[in-house]
């Protein structure tokens, strides 16, 4: 075996399958992708143009070109006026999760994750040579500061928490979210809260940085202005953290691309609240088509439904949605169980409604 241990634990993307399912297909009802469907804001874009012909094309500084973290460190600051706590770019949100997990965990460490989770956590987790502790959530993905508690063992290195949530798009109460964050600080454990989806939130958002200064926040440009392609992130956390992830991404990323980090300080200035606006429809237009028929727990930011299949297994499910044209993802992917499936609404109305009417039909058999 030439190939290194570690990739007995990193699988292909069961997401990446079903993108690769979808070019196969003739107009598939595609309710998929975890990506916004809206265009990246003009203004953005002229942005981004600029730096390409204005010559801004070489190598970033490593923790970022002074246009964009420099109003990071700004927005940082007048946020939580903690006096150790500094921000950097990152090469997309997951750039940053890997820099992460790689300045905190030893091999044999233990990561705890709440289960249903993204499904990249456990992969990265893997990477680092820790063992996920996985903290169950169902039914309704609240989070239980007991079931953590019990969880947390002496070779618990991090707590990695995301809300709102992927695949749930459950938004944590101020309650819970102060529960982990008091809990992490009391045992003396690195937070890592993931806020990519912060900007798509229905109800009030919190951030566990609120209740746990050395809370380590892992964000980005991708969601919020629809700039997945462009690998724009950005990380803030305890100056000793910080400095450590971006010593890793000089020998690793190297920098985030330049001409885009010129185009997202120019995007810390767009007004994106139509479209946030906007989703809250969406979502509220898919769990009226979908809740007489399947029990979902109503999702209170990103943009995403999780709703439990009503026969078999999610993958059996997701079967029948695939011969019937429809792509979503089964649950097993973002869990230990296969009960779940998660559906983006993320696509244009009409692209919802087909895909309603045919998660009705599969149900009502």
């Amino acid at each position: 075996m030439l190939l290194a241990d570690r990739m007995a634990h990193i699988d292909s993307s069961g997401i990446r399958k079903v993108f690769e399912l979808a070019r196969k297909l003739k107009d598939p009802i595609n309710l998929s992708i975890g990506q916004p469907h809206f265009a990246v804001p003009i203004e953005i874009q002229d942005a981004a143009v600029e730096a390409i012909r204005g010559g801004r094309n070489g190598y970033a500084l490593t923790q970022g070109m002074p246009v964009l973290r420099e109003k990071l460190q700004a927005q940082v600051d007048a946020a939580w006026g903690h006096d150790d706590r500094r921000a950097f770019v990152t090469s997309g949100t997951s750039g940053g999760l890997v820099l992460a997990m790689l300045a905190l965990v030893n091999p044999g460490d233990e990561v705890i994750v709440f289960d249903p989770y993204f499904v990249m956590y456990p992969a990265l987790v893997a990477l680092a040579g820790g063992k996920c502790v996985y903290v169950d959530t169902y039914p309704d993905f609240r989070i239980d500061s007991e079931k953590l508690r019990q969880a947390i063992t002496p070779r618990t290195k991090l707590i990695l928490f995301n809300s709102p949530a992927n695949p749930t798009g459950h938004v944590a109460s101020a309650e819970e979210i102060q529960g982990v964050a008091e809990l992490a600080a009391e045992r003396g454990i690195p937070l890592i809260s993931d806020e990519i989806y912060r900007s798509f939130c229905y109800e009030p958002f919190v951030s566990a940085a609120k209740f746990n200064p050395r809370t380590i926040v892992i964000d980005g440009f991708s969601k919020t202005y629809g700039l997945t392609g462009w690998r724009l992130g950005y990380a803030h956390g305890p100056e000793e953290i910080i400095e450590a992830m971006t010593r890793l991404q000089q020998y690793t990323f190297v920098c985030a691309p330049q001409p885009f980090q010129w185009a997202g300080a120019a995007a810390l200035d767009v007004d994106m609240q139509a479209h946030f606006d906007d989703y809250r429809r969406k979502r509220d237009r898919i769990v009226a088509g979908l809740r007489e028929d399947y029990e979902l727990a109503v999702p209170g930011g990103a943009f995403y439904v999780f709703p439990q299949v009503p026969w078999g297994t999610a993958t059996e499910f997701v079967g029948r949605a695939i011969e019937n044209q429809l792509l979503v993802i089964p649950g097993g992917i973002f869990s230990r169980r296969d009960t779940h499936f998660r559906l983006s609404y993320a696509a244009d109305d009409r692209t919802i409604d087909r895909g309603i009417d045919v998660l009705q039909r599969i149900a009502r058999g």
